[in-house]
This record gives structure tokens, sequence and C-alpha cells, in this order.
């Protein structure tokens, strides 16, 4: 089995990683990287914009913070596509597989 080019994406609010509101585009995560705002807050990636999430990360009340968390082995699977919903984060780049 061949290993899919990794790529990243780079939002500062709710969006799309993989795919768009009409096209899936399944995709592993491998890694999250994020600077954090003054307000603690969290990054949740979703399984599309309504599905389940997979992955809650909570981020410090910091403006000057920065983080990055790596997930083991061949990362996160997410079946339809890649939906990060931001709440008092900065920015955050998402490291994934397709």
């Amino acid at each position: 089995d061949m290993q899919s080019d990794v790529q990243t994406t780079r939002v500062s609010a709710d969006g799309y990683i993989t795919g768009t509101s009409g096209k899936a585009q399944p995709a592993r995560v491998k890694a999250v990287y994020y600077v954090a705002s003054g307000t603690a807050g969290t990054i949740a990636l979703k399984n599309g914009s309504g599905g389940s999430t997979l992955v809650t990360i909570d981020t410090p009340a910091s403006a000057t913070a920065t983080d990055q968390v790596w997930f083991p082995e061949n990362g996160i699977r997410f079946e339809d596509r890649v939906y990060c919903d931001v709440t008092n984060v900065s920015f955050v780049t998402v490291v994934w597989a397709g």
C-alpha cells in the first residue's frame, strides 16, 4: 500500500481542512500545530461539519503560546472529510494525508 503525500491546511476560523461542504475527501490527520489566544480555547476536529468530533484539543489562555500534537502510526482516520471547529484559537495548521 503506497503512502499518500502529506499536506497541510491552515485556518483561523471554523472551516474545512479537506473537502468542501459539497465534496467528501477522506483523510488521516497526522498532527496539529496551533497558536493560542488570550483566552483558553479548543480545537475540535470533526468528521464533516455536522459529524462526530474525533479529536478535541484544549488550548491555554496565552496569546503567544504555541504547541503541536502528533498522532501515532497512521494518524486519525476521517471517513468523510476533516472539519476544524476553533474556539479562542488564533491559528491552526493541520498536517494530513489523503
